[in-house]
């Protein structure tokens, strides 16, 4: 990687939208938002919308075809009456999405993505396309922000961990000595926790509230590493796959 400068914000609430101008954008949601879409494009849904709220998910989906466009999300994580799916990434099958267009909006992770329109470039990132987000920052000459999506303004383990695992490997193991504060952190809970990804995320406050709401099979879900090479990236307001 090159010697532009690493930070981490840990919640949507922890920044200013100046703050991302002209840099790469990385949006981490591991428990779901950011595993949710990484699996809709893995199995083939067009693109991804996000919204900040019901309100302009409702303005969008008044606008367009039905048959085409699919209306998802969740609210203090429980899927959004009305809507056609939640978030949970095991909803987001083939026969569910193949070929839709997603208006998809979450608690934390699409206000993450919103706020982060101004950047230059918008990775999503999970553990599940991790190397795919690896390999884009090491050829990436803007200076990079990993954006934790955290838990209502609060810090969540899961994401910060993700965020030093992804500055572990693109930077082969070493911080770069102009990494800002944030990065160093990150960096710290990766070393300390990276050994045992899946037992830190199940053990992580949010997993905690997520399990008592909707079990355990999203958290294992969630917890794998590298499944898919796809690279989604934001571009004119929606979400599409690169691949690797």
């Amino acid at each position: 990687m090159n010697q532009q400068e690493m930070d981490v914000f840990f919640s949507a609430h922890s920044f200013r939208e100046d703050e991302l101008r002209d840099k790469a954008v990385v949006i981490i949601d591991v428990l779901r938002a950011t595993s949710t879409i990484v699996t809709a494009l893995m199995n083939v849904a067009r693109g991804v919308i996000p919204v900040e709220d019901m309100g302009e998910a409702s303005k969008i989906a008044q606008n367009v075809d039905s048959d085409n466009y699919l209306l998802c999300g969740e609210k203090d994580g429980m899927k959004i009456e009305g809507y056609n799916l939640g978030n949970s990434p095991l909803e987001y099958t083939n026969e569910e999405v193949s070929g839709k267009t997603l208006i998809f909006n979450t608690t934390n992770g699409t206000k993450a993505i919103k706020k982060s329109l101004g950047s230059a470039v918008v990775y999503i990132a999970s553990f599940l396309n991790e190397n795919a987000v690896v390999e884009a920052l090491r050829n990436e000459k803007r200076d990079v922000v990993l954006v934790c999506a955290g838990w209502k303004g609060r810090l969540a383990m899961e994401d910060s961990l993700l965020a030093g695992s992804i500055i572990h490997k693109s930077c082969g193991g070493t911080l770069p000595e102009n990494a800002r504060d944030g990065a160093k952190v990150a960096f710290g809970i990766y070393e300390k926790y990276g050994d045992d990804i899946g037992t830190v995320i199940r053990q992580s406050n949010h997993a905690i509230r997520l399990k008592n709401l909707v079990g355990t099979d999203d958290l294992y879900y969630c917890s794998q590493v590298d499944i898919t090479d796809h690279l989604p990236i934001l571009h004119d307001g929606i979400i599409s796959v690169k691949h690797g």
